[in-house]
């Protein structure tokens, strides 16, 4: 189990006391017991301990990975009203709860007869934050994803021939990730062929495959809990047009400008900057249509984000070593096609580490 580190006296930017925290996003509670199942939510209290709720169906498997005292609720709805039950036997009198994770209905289930003496203060984000820097088991089941997601990509290419469609190869490519030892995909793979690769996240489709045409994969296998995200580009026989080599070229320059503005200290807005700006002098900016990248871990998004800063989004959180992240600038043309280049980087103490092995070149099948 892993020591939730939450600052009691601070949950809240108006520093609004709490001394117990309910927990239910469940890649948090899977953070800090190791159980993952897909009912759970856990109690964390002021002196450390933390008490695990889940249902009959996950006895066996949460004692199994969770050493702390573990509850078991046969209503699976009512996770949320059992873990404040316990906070108010405890005498606890401020409970927090994850805003962004802790539905209406639950919170109205909870709140409904609460006592006067007792506050539900909406808190949430310390363990996300916690969950940025990855330790020593962490970073191994990354790359263990990286070098699956990988291996599987080199075999699936090398089932492309013309007149598949999207839909085969999205599925050859699924089909290598279990193959070769993932648990299943990180997110659903993307696969887009010709001019419909100008969809940023296209759902693979009907398109079949014609000769010269460029093809875009991003894919990402999930291993021992973690993820990997992986976007390349191909070209099945012929020689991509003018454009789309112009393009590439562009989306991979500024892709290793992203790369080389990483280290330590630096804002995580600085490396979505220096992808723009690159795309920018090729007259791209406005193809760029999309942030430059995102932490990964037991999610395939978590903090930090990498795009710049805005009315609405003010982050500008500090790279630390220990964080993993994607880099993946990309350029959208309709009726042309788009370029996507990404790579999984972990931030070290000296600058980066590009985990991603596979290589960047525009790929000639």
């Amino acid at each position: 189990m892993r020591t939730p580190q939450i600052d009691f006296s601070l949950a809240r930017p108006d520093k609004k006391y709490i001394d117990a925290l309910i927990v239910s996003s469940l890649p948090n509670v899977e953070y800090i017991t190791g159980f993952n199942g897909s009912n759970a939510l856990i109690l964390i209290e002021e002196d450390g301990k933390v008490t695990l709720f889940t249902d009959p169906r996950y006895e066996i498997a949460a004692k199994q990975v969770f050493q702390g005292p573990v509850r078991m609720v046969k209503n699976r709805a009512s996770l949320a009203a059992a873990a404040l039950k316990l906070a108010l036997q405890r005498k606890h009198r401020k409970i927090g709860f994850e805003k962004l994770h802790l539905s209406y209905a639950e919170y109205q289930a909870i709140s409904e007869n609460l006592p006067l003496s007792v506050e539900l203060v909406p808190s949430g984000g310390e363990i996300e934050n916690q969950r940025m820097v990855k330790d020593a088991s962490e970073l191994a089941a990354i790359r263990k994803a990286v070098a699956t997601n990988s291996k599987a990509f080199d075999a699936a290419i090398r089932k492309v021939k013309i007149g598949m469609t999207e839909t085969d190869l999205a599925a050859e490519l699924d089909y290598q990730q279990r193959r070769k030892g993932a648990s299943g995909t990180a997110f659903d793979t993307i696969v887009a062929f010709g001019d419909r690769t100008a969809l940023p996240h296209a759902h693979p489709g009907s398109a079949t495959l014609k000769n010269g045409e460029i093809i875009l994969i991003d894919a990402g296998a999930r291993q021992d809990g973690y993820t990997s995200d992986m976007t390349r580009m191909l070209c099945a026989g012929g020689k991509p047009s003018t454009r789309l080599n112009q393009l590439y070229q562009a989306v991979l320059e500024s892709q290793l400008a992203a790369i080389d503005a990483i280290r330590p200290g630096v804002p995580a807005h600085k490396v979505d900057l220096a992808a723009r700006s690159v795309l920018k002098q090729h007259g791209l900016d406005k193809q760029f249509v999309h942030s430059t990248g995102h932490g990964l871990g037991l999610e395939i998004h978590e903090a930090p984000s990498l795009r710049k800063p805005s009315k609405e989004n003010k982050d500008r959180t500090p790279l630390a070593a220990g964080m993993v992240i994607t880099v993946e600038p990309g350029a959208y043309v309709e009726g042309v096609g788009g370029i996507r280049i990404e790579d999984t980087v972990l931030v070290t103490n000296s600058g980066f580490e590009i985990l991603t092995p596979t290589r960047k070149d525009l790929i000639q099948l």
